[in-house]
């Protein structure tokens, strides 16, 4: 029996991808396994939107290089294969080798749906794929997630790479152009994840809203909202990520349409000056995300808008800072990702870097902090004004923190512990808010559960 153990980093279209290599090698007979050491293949998936994910590959793959010299050592012929995946492995490619001989295996996004044929080579000789494919070249992988069947929900990707240009930003050059998938190929996967009993569908893609719009005759994303809102079984559809620039009326008109798609919604905004939006190639002004806001929450009024941040981007000034805050207080996110901005290889950022534009790190990192501290706040304000309401939870699992408790997401991307049993996994069930936290809910399950 081979065994693969792979290990995780970065963001959700990574999860994807990393679901879809444990499919598509259990075809061959790989077995996944949450122990590297009993591992014959080590897969690191890796992220370097910023400078930290990056870092933690290295440290990792020391690990796994020295578990790989200790199975030689005992025994010549247990040969451990140790790959790299992801943005790391397409932006680093033959450097990676260079630096650590014992790597067998380095692929970018684009070489996931042929990750078969690449561990059978790797077996024989060190494999570099790194090459981005033509559109009329790229294949989706198609085979469903094994994980799938012991989960009520799953991502299911849209799309590959970003046409955008935000100088910030390295996804163009480690994930390649943008690429739809076709729609039809969507509805069936949705319909086989349906089938193995998942009820909430998370579409990703690096910039959903841009769907389909460079295919004639393809649906627009907030078509396929309606086509996968139409799919028997579905109870709750999610989706990430979504550039403001791109979203228009018609996937605001789903938030009043469909009663799957979710009362949450993750946009990106970055940052609360204009002045800074124009540095970072967003074309999207303040005033205009704030009307897309207000748009948003007169279709879906209990909508939980959750953002990202970047602070400290070159030039950024106190003036341009106060702006962010500003705005932070204005729309009063439910949560947000905020980070220091973190200058990656290859990005027009790096040229303002150059002409001394950058912000000190004690400032940034004053200015992060600062920022935090008032999402906390917000975040606790908007738990407090739940307690006491009652919400339909979807059962996701047992908590981690918290042994004998369950735990689920409310519509609003909520997350709420509460006493309950593993019968309760996968449907969903009324819960009353009974305390807040700053990053989650207790509750107590109410009498006569329904599946709502």
């Amino acid at each position: 029996m081979k065994r693969v153990y792979i290990r995780t980093f970065g963001c959700q279209m990574n999860v994807y991808d990393t679901g879809k290599m444990k499919a598509q090698l259990g075809l061959d007979g790989w077995q996944a396994t949450d122990r590297m050491e009993d591992a014959d293949l080590v897969v690191i998936n890796t992220c370097s939107i910023r400078d930290k994910p990056e870092q933690k590959l290295h440290s990792f793959l020391g690990e796994a290089r020295a578990v790989k010299r200790q199975r030689q050592a005992a025994d010549p012929d247990d040969r451990l294969l140790l790959a790299v995946a992801g943005c790391v492995a397409q932006q680093e490619g033959e450097k990676l080798r260079r630096r650590y001989k014992d790597l067998d295996l380095v692929f970018g996004p684009d070489a996931v749906p042929r990750i078969r044929q690449l561990v059978a080579r790797a077996e024989h000789e060190p494999v570099v794929d790194t090459e981005f494919l033509d559109s009329d070249d790229y294949v989706f992988a198609d085979v469903l997630d094994p994980d799938a069947e012991r989960s009520p929900t799953a991502f299911v990707t849209i799309q590959k790479g970003c046409d955008n240009k935000c100088t910030f930003c390295i996804v163009p050059s480690t994930r390649g152009t943008e690429l739809s998938r076709p729609s039809d190929e969507i509805l069936a996967e949705v319909r086989g994840l349906v089938a193995r009993g998942v009820r909430e569908i998370t579409l990703i893609g690096q910039n959903v809203n841009s769907y389909g719009l460079k295919v004639p005759g393809e649906r627009t994303f907030a078509q396929l909202l309606y086509a996968v809102a139409e799919v028997p079984g579905v109870e709750r559809i999610r989706y990430t990520t979504s550039h403001p620039r791109d979203m228009g009326p018609d996937v605001v008109q789903a938030y009043r349409d469909l009663p799957q798609l979710t009362s949450h919604l993750h946009l990106p905004v970055q940052s609360g000056s204009d002045r800074v939006l124009r540095r970072m190639k967003r074309f999207y002004t303040r005033d205009r995300y704030l009307r897309l806001v207000e748009a948003l929450l007169d279709a879906r009024p209990d909508l939980a808008l959750t953002t990202d941040f970047i602070v400290g981007f070159p030039g950024e000034s106190d003036e341009d800072f106060e702006a962010t805050m500003d705005l932070l207080a204005t729309v009063r996110f439910h949560g947000s990702f905020s980070f220091k901005f973190s200058a990656r290889p290859g990005t027009a950022a790096l040229r303002l870097i150059d002409r001394g534009d950058e912000v000190p790190a004690d400032v940034a990192q004053q200015r992060l902090q600062r920022l935090q501290d008032r999402q906390r706040q917000l975040s606790r304000e908007h738990h407090e004004a739940m307690v006491g309401s009652i919400h339909p939870v979807l059962v996701e699992g047992w908590s981690r923190h918290d042994p004998g408790v369950i735990c689920g997401r409310t519509s609003t991307f909520k997350t709420v512990n509460f006493e309950g049993d593993e019968t309760l996994v996968g449907k969903i069930v009324p819960v009353e808010v009974t305390r807040a936290f700053t990053h989650s809910l207790r509750g107590r399950l109410v009498p006569t559960p329904v599946d709502a």
